[in-house]
């Protein structure tokens, strides 16, 4: 038998949940690996910002480039699993993902924030093309009334990532040095040059271990059999249009408030050690720690949202959580001292159960629009690109104020806050 010949499974059959444990646990690690990608992206604004000298909004470039790459690739995404597959499509996005990694190499070497940016895109397109396959692919994986439990374990993985992203860049990344505008200048052009070199090139050895792991992830998908889960209508052909997808309400409320959501996560972490600097009074290793903190809280979070949605429905307990965060917020913004870092930990918490949720209450009932209703919803990661540079933009506006950015993070969580009470509900027709 050709173990690469993947098997033929239609959502209304019911396999042992033994035959969908390894195909899981591989999904699992993309979540996990996607996970590093973005939680090191928090080491590297703040990382740039001092190597290439760059000022609040040029630093979140950083962020729009790996975002708006989810904007461009999302239907292209769409269409390959459509074409090829749940497989193909993780296996491509596993290899694309690692070109960008690979892509480091070069950038540091030449010191350029330019290729920064190209291999920061690189990497965004093929996290699309992994996310636009895998959270479907875990949403299907099973019973379907358990899907969105599925999803947010998985996401726990994910979660996970974002404890150790943190240790990683402050153990390889981040050299613990920073020097004012006016030391720069009093530096010679040779010490000056040496020292953001040195800077930059301090992100070569964890990137090119990431992107070895993901061309060993991909080698190990290829020679797996997974289970291709065909959603089938009463003729039994698969169906679904991508525009037509959109004719589900709470599809629709689900792309705006997911757009609003990755938009809020991205700009909580963007700038977390900045405020741990500015607010906490820490420096630049300690800053990190407590976003490993930040990072551990996201995947207590995430399991114990997982648990609690055996007796709290879903949609609730999103609720909940996005009005906790709206109050984490205005702390974050009003408050003095170092609990305003605790706060902000503390977001991490409630966020955390927010993206599986969206796409599993988004994804709900649309039968044979799921893969294009997931392109969708993968599109909407763009908000991950234009609020963070929205919100350094303001803070540049106001003299480097980091706490007045996020306000842009709580009109955010009071529109899932409306998703969560209204916005989910499928309209019947």
């Amino acid at each position: 038998m050709n173990h690469n010949q993947p098997e033929i499974i239609t959502a209304d059959e019911k396999p042992s949940g033994k035959s969908y444990l390894l195909p899981f646990i591989l999904v699992i690690s993309l979540f996990f690996l996607w996970g590093m990608a973005h939680n090191l992206d928090s080491i590297l604004i703040p990382h740039l910002k001092k190597a290439c000298n760059l000022n609040n909004r040029q630093s979140t470039l950083i962020d729009t480039s790996v975002f708006f790459a989810y904007f461009l690739m999302a239907i292209p995404a769409g269409m390959i699993l459509k074409r090829f597959g749940y497989k193909a499509s993780m296996i491509t996005g596993l290899l694309v993902f690692a070109s960008g990694a690979f892509l480091f190499v070069p950038a540091a070497n030449s010191l350029s924030y330019i290729t920064f940016l190209i291999a920061l895109f690189i990497i965004g397109c093929g996290l699309t093309i992994l996310e636009t396959s895998a959270n479907p692919y875990a949403a299907v994986l099973g019973d379907p009334a358990k899907a969105t439990s599925r999803l947010n374990l998985a996401a726990s993985f994910n979660g996970l990532a974002a404890m150790i992203a943190p240790l990683v860049g402050s153990l390889f990344i981040l050299s613990g040095k920073s020097h004012t505008k006016e030391q720069l200048t009093a530096m010679t052009e040779t010490t000056r040059s040496a020292y953001f070199l040195e800077e930059a090139s301090s992100v070569k050895m964890p990137y090119i271990i990431l992107g070895l792991v993901l061309v060993t992830i991909a080698v190990i998908f290829y020679f797996s059999r997974l289970p291709e889960i065909k959603t089938q209508s009463i003729d039994g052909e698969a169906k679904g249009s991508f525009f037509g997808a959109l004719r589900h309400k709470h599809l629709r409320w689900a792309v705006v408030a997911q757009f609003f959501y990755v938009g809020a996560q991205v700009c909580v972490t963007s700038f977390f050690i900045r405020m741990a600097q500015q607010g906490g009074g820490f420096d630049e290793k300690t800053a990190a720690y407590y976003l490993a903190i930040y990072g551990f809280l996201f995947t207590a979070g995430r399991f114990a949202g997982t648990a609690l949605m055996q007796f709290i429905c879903s949609h609730k307990l999103l609720a909940i959580y996005a009005a906790i965060s709206v109050l984490l917020c205005c702390v974050a913004i009003f408050g003095q001292g170092s609990y305003v870092v605790y706060a902000l930990g503390a977001i991490g918490f409630f966020m955390s159960i927010m993206f599986p949720t969206i796409f599993g209450l988004g994804i709900e009932g649309i039968g044979d629009d799921t893969k294009p209703g997931s392109s969708w919803l993968i599109m909407s990661i763009v908000g991950g690109a234009i609020l963070p540079y929205g919100m350094g933009t303001l803070i540049d506006m106001y003299g480097d104020n980091i706490q007045i950015g996020y306000s842009i993070p709580l009109v955010c969580f009071l529109i899932i806050l409306f998703f969560g009470v209204k916005g989910y509900k499928i309209a019947h027709k």
